[in-house]
């Protein structure tokens, strides 16, 4: 079959032939329609990421929208190296596949589940988010902040401040549910101070962070509390990406002189059962009042190119 292969972790995929896979038991083939481009796809791919295969070559992908050989369309996960979605055909289990809804096409599904799931997953099974919570949203200018914003709006947020370092972007999330907004270019000590000034005024229960970093050491600056003469207010910060850094400075003193609660939410921080689940419900609910997102439709030919020039504030979607 034709397929996406990495071959060096050091080099971008190439496009060539590939063994077919055979299915062990359990497992079921899928001809793949469509299958996204997400940040974790490169990170994987780079052997960077703390669930990089070891072995070369391998193909690269972690999901993808498709057909069982019955008709069934499905969006569903790769169920063992090195098969991955960037392919014609890939393997999966009954275990890591949906449904696809109808009115909700192979390509936005491919496109919006990766994005969509990180949130809708981080809100509902990590933060265990109520309806009329407060939701603060670091890094809301990419595709996943984006729908991130969207869906709080669809949950019931009171209240969303999106975080981001675009202007531009910052402006157009008020016309998708935002609240407020908060650049993220301004020096340590006014980050600090508007994130205290959001805390304090509006109340924030659920910080979703898409950075880390520095801007995640604003928002803790701003939890922190000095005295004793506070009671301090329980707020849930869900880390989900790392786009500004890997690591951060946190004082010991940040968690004992506050409510704060952190959570990661991602591959081993939730359940399969729980990220289907997400997704199931975000399709559930796409289907009938679309998101809007930016995708990009790319022949899995032109992988390669694709691979070295990502476009802004797009998920490119891959057909083979």
């Amino acid at each position: 079959m034709n397929a996406a292969v990495i071959r060096s972790f050091s080099t971008p995929p190439s496009y060539s032939t590939f063994a077919d896979p055979q299915p062990s038991e359990g497992e079921l083939i899928a001809k793949v329609a469509a299958a996204g481009l997400h940040p974790i796809v490169r990170a994987l791919a780079s052997g960077k990421h703390y669930a990089s295969a070891e072995a070369l070559p391998f193909i690269p992908g972690v999901d993808g929208a498709g057909r069982l050989e019955d008709g069934t369309r499905i969006f569903f996960g790769t169920a063992r190296p090195p098969y991955g979605t960037f392919a014609e055909k890939a393997v999966t289990t009954k275990g890591m596949y949906i449904k696809i809804p109808d009115g909700l096409d192979e390509v936005t599904a491919a496109g919006i589940a990766n994005p969509g799931m990180s949130s809708w997953a981080a809100l509902k099974a990590r933060a265990k988010f109520a309806a009329g919570e407060s939701v603060l949203i670091l890094g809301a200018t990419g595709i996943a902040g984006k729908l991130s914003v969207q869906i709080a709006k669809c949950l019931g947020a009171r209240r969303i401040v999106a975080a981001g370092r675009n202007p531009q972007a910052l402006e157009k999330l008020q016309s998708l549910g935002a609240d407020a907004t908060i650049s993220l270019t301004q020096d340590h000590d006014a980050l600090v101070s508007a994130f205290r000034d959001e805390i304090a005024e509006n109340g924030v229960d659920v910080v979703l962070d898409y950075v880390w970093g520095a801007p995640a050491e604003a928002v803790l600056a701003a939890i922190a509390q000095k005295g004793l003469k506070h009671a301090s207010a329980r707020i849930r910060f869900i880390q989900i990406g790392n786009s500004a850094a890997s690591t951060i400075t946190l004082p010991a003193a940040t968690l004992r002189s506050s409510g704060l609660e952190l959570l990661g939410s991602g591959f081993g921080s939730a359940s399969l059962d729980e990220i289907f689940q997400a997704v199931r419900e975000f399709f559930e609910v796409a289907a009938k009042s679309p998101f809007q997102v930016n995708l990009k439709t790319v022949p899995l030919c032109d992988i390669e190119s694709a691979w070295n020039n990502p476009e802004r504030d797009t998920r490119i979607v891959f057909q083979p």
